[in-house]
């Protein structure tokens, strides 16, 4: 019988992690927009001042999923919250139980640690995950609209004098 199992990412997996990055990005269309790389990864995930942590979900002993998280804050609740960047599970794979597996674990870690929240997004087009999230009793947060400076913009922003 077939296991799933969860740990906790090492610097080892670092080219595994940046693999399930591009598959996600070739998913999402938006290869050319992956500008990370194994060092970068290795640099920002595995640091010892990261605020990043990996988890990745391995089917009898072979990587199949992986899940990137921070934590981020609440006003509100005066509480941290933990925030999913990326929740992949490779195509073959998918169907298997890995995504339930992987977001129960990061349930788990958000419970243990006296999170207020669990939060991630998902592209609007994206209707297999998004009735995915909605089967697990999530619920989209429809009333917010996400904003976003990156590149030049936020650089030029930053040293706009007023």
């Amino acid at each position: 019988m077939s296991e799933l199992t969860i740990r906790k990412a090492t610097v080892e997996d670092a080219a595994l992690i940046l693999k399930f990055i591009r598959e996600l990005a070739v998913y999402e269309e938006a290869e050319h927009e992956v500008l990370a790389t194994e060092d970068t990864i290795k640099n920002s995930l595995f640091s010892h001042n990261s605020n990043v942590a990996a988890l990745i979900c391995e089917l009898d002993g072979h990587a199949v999923g992986s899940a990137i998280y921070f934590y981020n804050y609440s006003t509100w609740l005066a509480k941290s919250g933990l925030y999913l960047e990326d929740l992949y599970v490779s195509p073959q794979y998918r169907g298997k139980g890995a995504g339930v597996k992987l977001l129960k674990a990061l349930a788990t870690i958000a419970v243990e640690n006296d999170c207020g929240r669990f939060e991630w997004s998902c592209l609007d087009w994206n209707t297999p995950s998004r009735a995915f999230y909605d089967s697990l009793g999530a619920k989209a947060q429809e009333e917010w609209v996400s904003y976003r400076m990156s590149g030049q913009t936020l650089v030029d922003f930053a040293k706009f004098d007023e």
